[in-house]
């Protein structure tokens, strides 16, 4: 019986030996290529049917007897490692000890024939069906390996050495860029690293999936390369293509909420599903994972579409009450069943009423089924396709077309010449395999070989470093002694100014008995901070010695020649009083005055200067600014007046005269 409800996904290849023998002469073979609608035959040479399997990727590659692929074991996971990694090998007519094809072929309803076109037709059409078991040699675990992609031998130096850094730091760079990708797939993996002098000299993921499930892929591009290899088993193994349960009863509640439940043969419920987003096909795909319904059953009369459209998908019987279910009858039947909502309830209650309708059947069928046969399988057929017992078991038991024939391909006696070229082959694969050995021998001293150079370069690399250290601490030695100098220097400067300084005030004191003690208050002494000219450049160079600050006493050695501009600049340091040698500009005078400024002739004010240090009296200070500020007023009057007589003018114009 096909579970399958659609066309196939993918391509399905059927291969039968047409001519020769694996073992012998260069076979060829039959090809059917089958995605569930079309048929396409060929027959091929044993490369031709390779290099056509890479080059479409079929889902399956299907056949009666592995072996007509392959001449033993060994051979056989060669083979299973050329196919690409989405490609699953089966054979259809069961594991080590296959049935004939013609009884597996008529047991699932597909067409056969004695040719090899036929047989490769029939075993696709089985695998397109999910019967058969999958041939593997490989678990589902990869190994991806990073690697150098060419040698870090050199010339020696420091060219050597940055090209080993530079490639070791290349294999660390990919291997970080794989982790990445792998993190960032989900997968799960354990890690092995060789660090070396700037980074790795190799790294090796484990990943718990296949070659196809990886997202990185074979690469060798520069300093790098990529190596996938997938792990293999200790031995050939065959695995159902499909795990089911036994053949079932199905009860479906369709609507908004779909409920589907599966019961078994024997009136146990064995699971249920309640499911808002699950279209019919979700639906069907969920009920090939938990069995092969015999019968599918409604709570309703008559079937609603939805159930009867699974029920054709599975070639299924179908069951409906005589009227609609009541709610109390279907909670009694599933009092004893445990569910989460009402529509997994009525689906339960469905499936058991048909079970109880066909329970007598059911137990009848068990009675007259020998031992050995599929009592499922008998079940379906008098249930389903209304056929009697004693038919299905004779159609089961009956093999008109040669059951019991051998599904081996034996070998034919070969000829002398065939047996020395068999033996000559296989010398050939000693030699290879002794070839690679001896590659590998040769890999594994290149590799202790280049471990020896790392370290050697490691050495080297070490020694300079510390060469590079010594050459550093003997120049900075020798800047620090040279800083040291400088610092002495300076100091003996500072030293020599100091005294200087001393000597220049004890001078100045002697000099000027009644100004002994500037730096008393009480002493009538103000401070004068003289500016050689007007100019924004000495203002500024006033401002860079010593400072210009508000509330200063500020002298102006020559006051002409100022614009507005540098008199804006003096005024934003809001002095107290501007001391002046000759007269100011009439743009300058304006700016002070305008920013209540008060200044006045330095020439009544006596001023005593040693260097840039200069004092003057208190109260002659203070007899400027009052002398500022008498000025000030009578200006501030006149400036008034002025305006009054303006305003009575424009005043005396905009009256209309009396002629008018």
């Amino acid at each position: 019986m096909s579970t399958r409800t659609s066309a196939l996904d993918a391509v399905v290849f059927g291969v039968d030996i047409q001519s020769g023998d694996v073992r012998g002469e260069s076979p060829s073979y039959a090809v059917v290529a089958f995605d569930g609608e079309n048929v396409d035959r060929d027959v091929v040479s044993y490369r031709k049917l390779m290099r056509l399997i890479d080059r479409e990727e079929p889902a399956i590659v299907a056949t009666d007897n592995t072996y007509e692929l392959a001449t033993d074991k060994d051979d056989l996971v060669r083979f299973l490692r050329e196919l690409p990694s989405e490609t699953t090998l089966v054979q259809v007519t069961g594991a080590e000890q296959p049935e004939p094809l013609s009884r597996v072929a008529r047991r699932h309803g597909v067409p056969y024939g004695k040719k090899p076109m036929k047989e490769a037709e029939a075993a696709a059409r089985l695998a397109a069906r999910n019967v058969g078991q999958a041939v593997t040699a490989f678990a589902d675990r990869t190994t991806v390996k990073i690697a150098r992609g060419r040698s870090t031998g050199g010339g020696g130096g420091w060219s050597e050495d940055r090209f080993t850094r530079r490639i070791h730091g290349s294999v660390k760079t990919k291997t970080r860029d794989v982790e990445r990708q792998l993190d960032e797939a989900g997968l799960d993996y354990d890690q092995e690293v060789t660090e070396k002098y700037g980074g790795y000299s190799r790294a090796l993921f484990h990943v718990e999936a296949t070659p196809a499930e990886l997202p990185v892929s074979r690469e060798r591009a520069g300093d790098t390369r990529i190596e996938i290899d997938r792990e293999r088993k200790d031995g050939i193994e065959y695995a159902p293509l499909v795990q089911r349960r036994d053949h079932v009863l199905v009860g479906i509640d369709p609507g908004t909420t779909t409920a589907v439940a599966v019961v078994g043969l024997d009136g146990e419920v064995l699971e249920t599903l309640s499911t808002r987003t699950a279209d019919t096909a979700d639906v069907i795909e969920w009920i090939i994972d938990r069995g092969r319904p015999v019968l599918v059953a409604a709570d309703v009369t008559p079937m609603p579409e939805t159930v009867e459209k699974i029920r054709r998908s599975f070639d299924a019987a179908g069951w409906v009450p005589e009227t609609d279910l009541p709610v109390d009858s279907k909670q009694h039947r599933t009092r004893e069943e445990a569910y989460d909502n009402d529509h997994e309830r009525d689906a339960m209650a469905a499936a058991l009423h048909a079970f109880d309708g066909h329970e007598d059947q059911f137990e009848r069928i068990a009675r007259k089924i020998p031992a050995g046969f599929d009592r499922g399988e008998v079940t379906k057929r008098v249930v389903a396709d209304e056929e009697s017992v004693e038919a299905v078991i004779t159609d089961l038991t009956d093999d008109p077309e040669g059951d019991d024939e051998s599904t081996s391909h034996d070998p034919r006696e070969l000829t002398a010449e065939e047996k020395e070229i068999k033996r000559l082959e296989a010398r050939v694969d000693r030699l290879e395999d002794h070839v690679e050995e001896l590659r590998d021998t040769v890999q594994r001293k290149d590799e202790r070989i280049a471990e020896y150079e790392e370290e050697l370069s490691e050495a080297r690399r070490e020694e300079r470093q510390e060469a590079r250290e010594r050459r550093e601490v003997a120049r900075l030695q020798r800047e620090n002694d040279r800083l040291e100098r400088e610092l002495t220097e300076e100091r003996e400067a500072v030293d020599e100014l100091e005294d200087k300084l001393e000597r220049l005030k004890a001078l100045w004191r002697l000099d000027h008995s009644d100004f002994a003690d500037v730096a008393d208050e009480q002493s009538g002494l103000v401070p004068v901070k003289p500016v050689e000219q007007f100019t924004t450049t000495a203002i500024e160079d006033a401002q860079e010695r010593f400072g210009l600050a508000e509330d200063d006493v500020i002298l102006l050695r020559d006051a002409s020649g100022a614009g507005r501009r540098t008199a804006e600049l003096l005024a934003e340091v809001e002095p107290r009083v501007v001391l002046r040698h000759g007269n100011l500009s009439e743009q300058a005078d304006r700016v002070l005055f305008e920013h209540e400024i008060p200044e006045g002739p330095a020439d009544g004010v006596t001023i005593q200067e040693v260097d840039e240090l200069a004092v003057a009296r208190e109260r002659e200070i203070e007899a400027v600014i009052e002398d500022w500020e008498r000025r000030a007023d009578d200006r501030r009057r006149d400036q008034n007046a002025e305006m009054v007589d303006q305003i009575i003018s424009e005043h005396r114009a905009d009256r209309p005269s009396e002629s008018d």
